[in-house]
């Protein structure tokens, strides 16, 4: 048996607001969070270190740094507290069966957010609690029962099952279209402004593909948010290389316009990661399931028109050589 003097060295207030300094790498805003004073939060984080004889922080002006020993127990942290609410949530805190489901900016936004109608309508016995995901590099960063991310399926430690393939083509303004006066051919595209997402590499791909390597663009501007990159071609700042399905919706209201069946698709695609024998509980594989459905009736909809590869693509994303 354990000796039972090491539960006084785990003091559980102190440790959550470590938790909440190394999760918002700010004293400041763990403070604002907890309703502590930022004093209160030096002060308890002080205590840890002195207690645990070891630097947790690196102070300096203005800001505070996370030494390599906060940031490893900052993590077995940070995944105690998600592992306590989990079952909170399950055992306590509703008669429904809760389920944490988390996923990046631009699919929570554009894929999942529409469809929360449909889930509840589904699944009504499912509490649904919507997290803000992160990439997933081992099980201990899993922030929910259910995570979606974006890779090759290789998530060592954890079950992943693919989801979503996704498509890149050119997609514009209606209003920029017109005043291009139209867009018939890829050739037209040296004629417009044109957005690229982080790089130029899908681009490039993409213009391989459809004939035209090398095409130079007029006027070029690089957004690294994919959700910002949507709304400037929504407003009209240029062509964008749009994600379907994510931009699908406004395609089809008439608020964007595909003007080519080309579309490249990247090796890389969406899967939904559970920890290992999780889907045993019947509501986790319930939402597994929903995920699922939805995806195909997604592809059902909006079929691939002309899918392939042209120049190759950034090493971490290559592209699908398709027929």
């Amino acid at each position: 048996m354990k000796d039972p003097r090491h539960r006084r060295r785990l003091p559980l207030t102190a440790l959550r607001t470590f938790e909440a300094a190394a999760r918002l790498q700010s004293f400041k805003e763990a403070a604002q969070e907890l309703g502590v004073s930022q004093t209160t939060v030096s002060n308890q984080i002080r205590m840890l270190e002195r207690e645990w004889r070891c630097l947790l922080f690196v102070r300096k002006t203005r800001l505070v740094v996370l030494t390599e020993t906060g940031l490893a127990l900052g993590r077995v942290i940070a995944k105690s507290f998600d592992d306590i609410a989990r079952e909170i949530d399950y055992h306590v805190a509703s008669s429904r069966h809760a389920v944490s489901l988390a996923a990046g900016a631009i699919f929570g936004a554009r894929w999942l957010a529409p469809r929360l109608d449909a889930f509840r309508r589904d699944l009504p016995r499912i509490a649904l609690s919507l997290r803000s995901g992160r990439r997933i590099t081992s099980p201990t960063d899993l922030p929910a029962s259910v995570v979606i991310d974006w890779g090759t399926g290789e998530w060592p430690g954890l079950e992943a099952e693919p989801l979503l393939q996704v498509r890149y083509a050119p997609v514009l303004s209606p209003a920029l279209a017109e005043a291009a006066g139209g867009v018939s051919s890829p050739r037209d595209l040296a004629r417009l402004p044109v957005i690229h997402q982080r790089d130029r590499y899908e681009w490039a791909a993409w213009l391989d593909l459809a004939g035209v390597p090398g095409l130079a663009f007029a006027e070029e501007t690089i957004i690294e948010d994919s959700n910002m990159a949507t709304q400037a071609a929504l407003d009209g700042q240029g062509v964008v290389l749009g994600t379907f399905p994510f931009v699908a919706d406004e395609v089809a209201a008439g608020r964007l316009v595909k003007p080519f069946d080309i579309e490249l698709a990247p090796m890389r695609r969406y899967y939904i990661l559970t920890r290992p024998g999780s889907r045993r509980r019947p509501e986790i594989e319930a939402v597994c399931d929903w995920l699922q459905k939805e995806a195909r009736a997604y592809a059902i909809a909006w079929p691939c028109t002309r899918l392939g590869s042209g120049a190759q693509e950034t090493p971490p994303a290559p592209s699908l050589a398709t027929a």
